[in-house]
């Protein structure tokens, strides 16, 4: 028994073997605990009595932040694969922290006003504009692409480690000294995964190598995308999801102050929870690497439902469990939808593929983040949940049609996953990389991945 546990914690945790992305993953440890108590200090101080806003002015401030990424993703996404994308993040994480130490600056001198919140949102917008693509193709370069599941898995459960720790922290900073301190310790992290990402070695990177500069290449992304049926389904799905369900940081305050009539303490329980469900959600798909799009629906279907639950929970500590619930499913679709638009990508697009898929899920909060802050203000909290819920569950049933199908045609369901990985051998196994007891593999020219 004891033999089997270790074996699957070793088999969980594999990608955390190389070492560059040991390194990456403890300083975004550091560096995304901060962001979310930016995240959850910033919405609470837009209702607060300093600043007076609403669920609309919640929405309106994720919409911001959010919108230069659904008009220029792509253009993001083409940086990524052009340039140095260790020392394009480098840059970007700088700038954050910069960006950071002017709202903690504007809020401990309470001269904060609404319009200032906007324009940082959309200076930080335009940071994550170049940020979320790279990082998220940066993580197929530090592992290769036999662990790149594995990998994108261990990343969903660090984002949400930090979702269970940040808000956490920040819930204690703004009851004890104030809105401003969380800030400024979000502006101090980025130092973290600064520091990780000079302390990496250049030479270990499984590069494809960059794009040469030529015309028409943003175009040539998209036809590329819309070409493959791999592709264009499950972001398709993902940007329904994204724009309907994936509004927690407007939903949640909101359900907690207006519903529940709580404060930062019982915002940042529903966020704890959430992230916990996350963290276990995570795990659990990291053990199995094994995406497909019918396990994609599935999951996107099981998650509809439980934001459901959440929505209709009468009592906070029911809310409370449905979040965890609810973390175990979000988390399993982001990490699924990640590898499985990843794995199906050609190297050379991989920037500009991963562009559209945070314009899916991040990009699209400027429409989903301010409607569903609309519905809570006219109806309620609960109402925008169900909406969210509903959408996410139809979105996803096309997917797990296809489950069907090939449950129905394979009777072995492993047969399914093949499509994932067409440009795999049928024989083919994920496997370590030369020297996870010394380096990773080579770049070669074939390999086929995208964050």
């Amino acid at each position: 028994m004891r033999h089997r546990l270790r074996r699957a914690g070793a088999q969980t945790f594999l990608a955390l073997r190389v070492r560059n992305f040991r390194l990456y993953f403890i300083g975004q440890v550091v560096s995304v605990s901060g962001t979310w108590m930016q995240t959850v200090a910033l919405a609470l101080l837009i209702l607060s009595r300093q600043l007076h806003g609403n669920g609309v002015d919640v929405g309106a401030a994720t919409a911001v932040q959010y919108l230069p990424m659904l008009l220029f993703g792509t253009l993001g996404g083409l940086v990524a694969d052009r340039v140095d994308k260790r020392k394009l993040l480098v840059i970007t994480q700088a700038c954050a922290g910069v960006l950071a130490v002017a709202l903690a600056l504007l809020t401990e001198f309470r001269v904060v006003t609404m319009w200032e919140v906007f324009v940082l949102a959309t200076l930080l917008g335009v940071v994550n504009l170049l940020t979320n693509p790279t990082r998220q193709a940066f993580v197929s370069e530090m592992v290769g692409r036999e662990l790149l599941p594995n990998a994108v898995s261990l990343n969903s459960v660090l984002m949400n480690s930090a979702r269970v720790v940040g808000p956490a922290i920040g819930g204690v900073l703004i009851f004890t000294v104030g809105y401003a301190a969380c800030f400024y310790v979000n502006a101090a992290s980025y130092v973290a995964v600064i520091v990780a990402l000079l302390a990496m070695r250049p030479s270990e990177l499984c590069s494809s190598g960059r794009v040469a500069r030529a015309k028409g290449q943003v175009r040539e992304g998209l036809r590329y995308v819309w070409d493959n049926r791999g592709l264009r389904v499950p972001l398709l799905a993902m940007a329904v999801v994204g724009t309907l369900a994936f509004n927690f940081t407007t939903t949640l305050p909101l359900l907690a102050k207006y519903t529940f009539h709580g404060g930062a303490g019982t915002y940042s329980t529903f966020t704890v929870a959430m992230g916990a469900g996350a963290m276990l959600g995570g795990l659990l798909v990291a053990h199995r690497s094994r995406p497909s799009a019918g396990m994609l629906g599935l999951i996107g279907i099981g998650f509809g439902v439980t934001i459901a639950l959440v929505g209709l929970s009468p009592t906070e500590p029911l809310t409370v469990v449905a979040l965890a619930f609810m973390g175990v499913f979000s988390i399993a679709f982001i990490a699924t939808g990640n590898a499985i638009v990843q794995l199906t990508s050609d190297p050379s697009m991989r920037g500009r593929v991963m562009s559209l898929y945070s314009i899916a899920f991040i990009g699209s909060a400027p429409i989903g983040a301010p409607l569903m802050g609309w519905i809570s203000d006219t109806t309620s909290p609960r109402v925008a949940l169900v909406i969210g819920a509903v959408g996410a569950a139809a979105a996803s049933v096309p997917l797990a049609r296809r489950w069907l199908v090939g449950r129905r045609s394979h009777p072995d369901a492993r047969v399914q996953n093949a499509h994932v990985r067409p440009h795999l051998a049928p024989a083919a196994r994920p496997a370590l990389p030369p020297r996870l007891t010394s380096r990773p593999t080579e770049p070669r020219s074939g390999d086929v991945a995208a964050s």
